[in-house]
């Protein structure tokens, strides 16, 4: 009886220490699993941080700027097989600092530089961009004044903005295809300066005050514009 007893707490203690180790075991993988977790999360932004694109210098930047036509997107690539800016910038390596409409036309600016690329889209830069807007009617005062003061969207009110009517701008070229427009009801134009870039901000804010856009043309970004660029082509100004 006594070699039975010593025998079952020999067999008590090897369960003991045999749990002991596959405690220590699973505590061991568990920190190797969240080592290897936070190891792959470190690698995984510092994969981020190379995909940032490097600093460039002031001589090296690329600013170029290019009068969009109606109904090419504003990319380099397109499954569908529309127009994109490839067929008409065979410049490597600039990326558009902003988005236009395909519907919409006029400046957009692309450029090599993250910098430049990050003072104009981010909102707190407060860089203004002006469009010219025909817009169907004749907005009263209290429209414009309603733009001006900013009006209330499905996403929140819009930032005081200036606008004023203007004459159709000299140098407009023809759009194509044309714009329809109804023979009973009068076109204006409005200049129009935002420092936001809500999607399809311009036209739901003539909207709002009851005059629908019937054509946009983006004239300027801070200081750059159009001005003797035409139509699908574009310029390029280095440093």
């Amino acid at each position: 009886m006594a070699h039975s007893r010593s025998h079952s707490a020999k067999d008590k203690n090897q369960g003991q220490n045999k749990n002991s180790r596959n405690k220590r075991h699973l505590a061991g993988t568990k920190s190797k699993q969240y080592q290897s977790k936070s190891g792959y999360r470190s690698a995984s932004k510092n994969s981020t941080s190379l995909k940032q694109k490097p600093k460039v210098k002031p001589e090296d930047r690329i600013i170029l700027l290019f009068n969009k036509p109606f109904d090419v997107l504003c990319q380099f690539t397109d499954e569908q097989g529309r127009q994109t800016l490839k067929d008409f910038i065979p410049i490597a390596d600039v990326y558009a600092a902003g988005r236009l409409d395909r519907d919409s036309e006029g400046l957009l600016l692309l450029t090599n530089c993250g910098t430049l690329q990050a003072k104009i889209t981010q909102p707190n830069k407060k860089t203004y961009k002006t469009y010219w807007v025909q817009v169907e009617g004749e907005p009263s005062v209290e429209a414009i004044e309603a733009l001006q003061n900013g009006v209330e969207l499905k996403d929140g009110p819009t930032l005081p903005a200036r606008v004023k009517l203007i004459p159709e701008p000299k140098q407009l070229w023809p759009r194509t295809p044309p714009v329809r427009e109804r023979k009973s009801i009068p076109t204006s134009w409005l200049e129009i300066q935002i420092c936001e870039g809500r999607n399809r901000q311009v036209r739901r804010m003539t909207a709002h005050v009851g005059h629908p856009t019937l054509r946009l043309i983006r004239y300027k970004i801070d200081k750059w514009s159009l001005d003797d660029i035409d139509t699908a082509q574009y310029k390029i100004i280095q440093g």
